[in-house]
């Protein structure tokens, strides 16, 4: 049996669901690779919603079950109730991550027309079309689309598919509009991922021969037993004639089970001490955590305070490494001095060999022996007096190089403090602007000796002293410049004074100008006031005119009364047809609530027995049984 395929019951129904619900309390009936999966049919996932603002949907519809009865289902019913969705549609980032997605998938099933990021931003309605015939077209090859009512079919088509939010009929009209394609876009990649799905499950699809007893892994991590195939097929059957508890079989498949894995009472009931004695840990660590409110907050500080030490040991490990390397530098040359001392022994012992053979081979007087010892004692004293030497040597050495670090450290900061001096003055580097090609920069290598800086003297001085002579020229161009100015700024204040003279006269004849202006104004409302005369002449010759016309709208004025009144007769009409299509509307409302109220009544009872089974189903304790049997199924299928 395959899992997508349609099974016939006693009853004749055809249903395109493996199982009417998904039972994760019958732990017998899935390998451990089967936990936590979703139940899917036909291309359908199931996606779950907050439980605190919506309550569960189911996908299935009514179900009518009775002793020995058949049950009918039907598939893509989601309720009446608006489902939430919670992907964020006004998420641009989101949005262009989906648009990418689709773009992907169009490119590499090898879509016929040109697509691109920038024209799926916002496509026409054709574009859509043809997307979705091709992407329908993985689920259903021979599918076409209709030429007309496509706005009724694409929401139907995605409603049979099980997507759990609705698509409007308008918004098939404007797809690409801001408000609309976000929804869209979502959908089709929802569509691509039943494609990519309905593939996988195509290549993975598992098949049993009727002398197979063991499956084998699929990809997914899933292991098929034929055993617990039949088991699924046995309920599945006694389901459908109507059946809601199978603890015949469920004891069945574990007498089959218990015999196949070979369990031991004896090590059932050590587990199940072991069981206990874990719940009872469990309790006690939850005691002790509310006990202990504020550890994690103690256990934070911790952390925090050797976060800080590691820090600390860090930049410590850091100096250490650099003075690790001053002492390295340091070694190379000690080395080199303790090879030098080494051959200098090595001759030593030649000599000594040489003498000390010389020694063996003559024989000494009384004389010659004291004569050597004093020899000995003087050669003696005389490296004493060297070994002193050489001590005081190495602490004169060890204060010259004190001496050379302070006066290198010295120099640097000089020439730092020389470098940003000639960056602030825009000397360095040679693209600087007042460089003019000249290299202003002191590279400081001491291991070239003590006349390392005396070449810069030649290349910085004299280009450096042209620059300040440049410098001070245009200073002194500067200052004439503005001792000219100042002379101007004079000559201007002077003139000036000469214009706020000729301002004020300007404002005496302002004056004068304003009187006359006066003068003509009283002229001109004597004007206005013999033009008022004449105008009341005119009205009184336009009231005449008006009474001619009045004539006219007394006319006009009857003919719109005879239009209202026909325009109360049609209103009255249709007032009458709205209120019956109103009254038909509640009649309809009506009966919809009470088909939702006897649902929500059935629904509720179906919850309230589904409940009790599960109480009676956990009263029986069989976890710690069932798990030893998936862990001795795990065993078994590793040796097998």
């Amino acid at each position: 049996m395959r899992r997508s395929s349609s099974t016939a019951g006693s009853s004749g129904r055809q249903s395109m669901m493996a199982l009417r619900v998904q039972d994760n309390n019958k732990m017998g009936l899935q390998t451990p690779q089967m936990k936590d999966r979703g139940t899917f049919g036909k291309l359908s996932m199931s996606k779950p919603t907050p439980g605190t603002s919506e309550r569960k949907v189911s996908f299935f519809g009514k179900r009518t079950s009775g002793a020995g009865g058949s049950r009918n289902s039907q598939y893509g019913v989601f309720g009446t109730e608006k489902i939430k969705d919670p992907r964020p549609l006004h998420d641009k980032a989101f949005i262009q991550q989906c648009i990418k997605q689709l773009c992907e998938f169009l490119v590499e099933n090898g879509y016929a027309h040109n697509v691109s990021m920038k024209s799926l931003q916002s496509p026409s309605v054709k574009d859509f079309l043809k997307i979705f015939t091709f992407i329908y077209g993985f689920l259903c090859p021979s599918y076409e689309l209709p030429d007309s009512k496509f706005e009724e079919e694409i929401p139907r088509v995605f409603k049979e598919l099980g997507y759990p939010f609705p698509l409007s009929k308008s918004s098939m009209y404007t797809v690409g509009a801001p408000h609309t394609w976000p929804q869209i876009v979502t959908a089709l990649v929802w569509l691509i991922d039943c494609v990519k799905l309905y593939a996988a499950m195509r290549e993975n699809a598992p098949s049993f021969d009727d002398g197979q007893s063991w499956g084998g892994e699929t990809e997914d991590g899933i292991v098929h037993n034929k055993l617990f195939m039949d088991y699924s097929v046995k309920c599945y059957e006694h389901f459908m004639k109507g059946r809601d508890t199978f603890e015949e079989l469920d004891a069945e498949v574990q007498s089959k089970l218990k015999d196949l894995f070979n369990i031991d009472e004896f090590q059932i009931e050590s587990l199940a001490a072991d069981n206990k004695r874990l719940h009872e840990e469990i309790a006690r660590l939850e005691k002790e955590k509310e006990s202990e409110p504020d550890r994690r907050v103690s256990l934070r500080n911790v952390k925090s305070s050797l976060q800080a030490d590691v820090q600390k040991f860090q930049a410590y490990l850091a100096n250490l490494e650099s003075h690790i390397a001053i002492l390295d530098q340091k070694m190379e040359g000690v080395n080199e001095e303790v090879e030098t001392a080494e051959m200098e022994v090595e001759a030593m012992k030649q000599e000594n060999a040489r003498l000390q053979h010389i020694f063996d081979n003559q024989k000494y007087s009384v004389a010659d022996i004291e004569r050597i010892n004093h020899e000995r004692n003087e050669l003696q004293q005389t490296i004493n007096k060297l070994t002193k030497e050489m001590e005081a040597e190495e602490h004169q050495l060890w204060n010259e190089e004190l001496k050379y670090a302070r006066n290198k450290e010295a120099i640097e900061m000089q020439l730092a403090e020389y470098h940003k001096l000639a960056r602030k003055l825009k000397l360095i580097p040679v693209s600087a602007e007042n460089s003019k090609g000249h290299d202003f920069e002191i590279q400081f290598n001491p291991e070239a000796g003590p006349n390392c800086l005396v070449k810069y003297r030649t290349q910085i001085k004299a280009p450096l002293m042209e620059i300040i002579n440049q410098t001070e020229e245009e200073i002194r161009k500067a200052t004439q410049r503005k001792m000219t100015l100042e002379d101007t700024l004079e000559q201007v204040n002077v003139m000036v004074v000469e214009k706020k003279s000729s301002v004020k006269m300007l404002k005496e004849e302002a004056e004068k100008l304003d009187d006359l202006y006066h003068q003509k104004l009283k002229e001109a409302e004597e004007e206005e006031q013999k033009c008022a005369n004449e105008l009341e002449l005119l009205e009184k010759h336009k009231q005449l005119l008006e009474s001619g016309v009045n004539e006219g709208l007394s006319e006009a004025t009857n003919e719109l009364h005879d239009l209202q009144r026909q325009y109360q007769v049609v209103m009255q009409t249709t007032t009458e047809e709205s209120r019956k299509a109103g009254d038909n509307l509640n009649r309809l409302l009506e009966v919809i609530a009470t088909h939702v109220v006897s649902i929500e009544k059935y629904l509720d009872e179906q919850n309230v027995k589904t409940d009790r089974d599960y109480e009676e189903f956990m009263s029986e304790d069989l976890l710690s049984i069932l798990t030893r049997i998936l862990d001795s199924y795990k065993k078994k299928a590793e040796n097998l």
